[in-house]
C-alpha cells in the first residue's frame, strides 16, 4: 500500500513538473515571437540628391496700371460755352480746340482797350517831339509814356483772355465723358471732361525694404492683368528716393508701351519682379520643409536612418525653397512621409531623378 502510494506520488509531481516545462517553454517562445514582432519594417520614402545650381530670383508683387498723362479739362476763365469741337471716346491733337466759351464782352474791352492804347501812342509820341525841343520836361513826357505803356498791356491782359476761351488739348489722347453741354456756364471749378494719354502706361507698385537695394532703374519685369493670359514687358524708370515709414517698402514706377489699347488706367496688375541672381543656390523641393516651432527643418538619408536637420530659407519658388544653411550638395533630402517621420527612424529611400528649376518665371 504505501509502496503504491509513493508511485502514484512520483507520478503526480512527473505530470506536474512536465505541465511546468511545457507552459514555461511556450511562455519564453511566445516572449521570443513578441519581441520580434515589435520591430517595425523600414518606412519607404522618396528622396532627391542636392546639388548647386544658380538661381534667377524674382519677387511677385500687386501694382496698378496708370495714364502715362492724365488731366482734367477745365475753362480758365468763366463764360458761357458756345461750341464743343470734340466726341465723347475719341481722340484728340495735341492743341486741338474742344470747346469755344462766349468771349463777346472780352472782344468789346479788347476794342476800347485798343482805342485808348492807340491814343496814348499817339500822345507819347508827340510828347517825346516836345521834349526834344525842350518844350515839355522829361517828368512829364514819363507820365505820357508810362500811361501809353499801362494801356498797352491791358491790351495784352484782355487778348490773353480772349486766348483762354478757346481750350484746347494739352497732349495728344483720348478724350472723356463731357459733364457740360452747349449753353452752360462754366468756370475755374467746373469740371468739363478728362483727357488721358495712354500709348504707354505706368505701371507703379511697392517693394519690401529689404529688396530696396537690388533695384535699378531699366531693370525689365514682366506683369500681368486680370482675365488676361498674355504677359505684358515695361521697363523700370523711376524710384522713389525713401522709403515710406508707414509700410515700409518702396515705391517703384514702370513705362509699357500700350499700342493696341488693351491696358487701360485702373487695372490691378501682378508683376514678376527680378532680383539679384544667387549663384550656386541650394534648392530642395518645398514638400520635404517640416515647420516646427523654432524654424523649418528637412530630414536627410544617412546610413538607412532619417537624420532632422535645421535649415534657414531666404527664397522659395512655386515648387521649391533656396536654402542658406543646414543642407549642402550630395545631401539626400527626403520628400515623402516626411511629416510622420522622426530623428533616427529607419528608412528604406528611393531617389528620384528630379531637375529642380533655376526660376520661379
Amino acid at each position: 500500500m504505501k509502496i503504491k502510494t509513493i508511485t502514484i506520488s512520483l507520478f503526480i509531481i512527473a505530470l506536474l513538473g512536465l505541465i511546468g516545462y511545457r507552459v514555461f517553454s511556450n511562455a519564453e517562445e511566445s516572449a521570443k515571437n513578441n519581441k520580434k514582432g515589435d520591430k517595425k519594417p523600414p518606412m519607404m520614402v522618396d528622396a532627391v540628391i542636392v546639388s548647386e545650381k544658380d538661381f534667377a530670383n524674382t519677387i511677385s508683387l500687386s501694382g496698378s496700371i496708370e495714364a502715362n498723362e492724365n488731366v482734367e479739362i477745365r475753362s480758365e476763365v468763366s463764360g458761357i460755352v458756345e461750341k464743343i469741337y470734340f466726341t465723347e471716346g475719341t481722340n484728340v491733337s495735341k492743341g486741338q480746340v474742344l470747346l469755344k466759351v462766349n468771349d463777346i464782352e472780352l472782344r468789346a474791352q479788347l476794342s476800347q482797350a485798343t482805342t485808348r492804347q492807340s491814343l496814348a501812342s499817339e500822345n507819347e509820341r508827340r510828347a517825346k517831339l516836345l521834349l526834344q525841343k525842350e518844350a515839355i520836361s522829361q517828368e512829364e513826357y514819363e507820365i505820357a509814356s508810362a500811361e501809353f505803356r499801362s494801356l498797352k498791356a491791358q491790351t495784352q491782359l484782355i487778348q490773353a483772355q480772349i486766348a483762354k476761351t478757346s481750350i484746347r488739348a494739352p497732349f495728344s489722347g483720348k478724350i472723356g465723358l463731357r459733364n457740360i453741354s452747349p449753353g452752360t456756364y462754366v468756370t475755374p471749378t467746373t469740371l468739363i471732361t478728362k483727357l488721358v494719354s495712354s500709348n504707354q502706361v505706368k505701371i507703379s507698385f511697392s517693394i519690401p525694404e529689404k529688396y530696396a537695394s537690388e533695384v535699378e532703374n531699366n531693370t525689365p519685369i514682366q506683369f500681368t492683368i486680370p482675365n488676361n493670359p498674355e504677359k505684358f514687358t515695361a521697363k523700370i524708370y523711376a524710384i522713389e528716393p525713401e522709403i515710406e515709414t508707414s509700410t515700409r517698402t518702396l515705391k517703384i514706377r514702370a513705362i509699357a508701351d500700350n499700342p493696341n489699347g488693351k491696358l487701360l488706367a485702373g487695372t490691378f496688375a501682378t508683376i514678376e519682379l527680378p532680383l539679384k541672381n544667387i549663384k550656386g543656390a541650394i534648392q530642395i523641393p518645398s514638400e520635404a520643409v517640416v515647420p516646427v516651432q523654432d524654424g523649418k527643418v528637412v530630414y536627410i538619408a544617412n546610413n538607412g536612418k532619417a537624420k532632422e536637420v535645421k535649415i534657414e530659407t531666404i527664397a522659395r519658388t512655386d515648387k521649391n525653397v533656396i536654402v542658406t544653411q543646414g543642407v549642402k550638395s550630395g545631401d539626400t533630402i527626403l520628400t515623402s512621409g516626411v511629416m510622420a517621420l522622426k530623428d533616427e527612424a529607419d528608412i528604406k529611400v528611393k531617389v528620384k531623378q528630379e531637375k529642380l528649376p533655376t526660376s520661379n518665371f
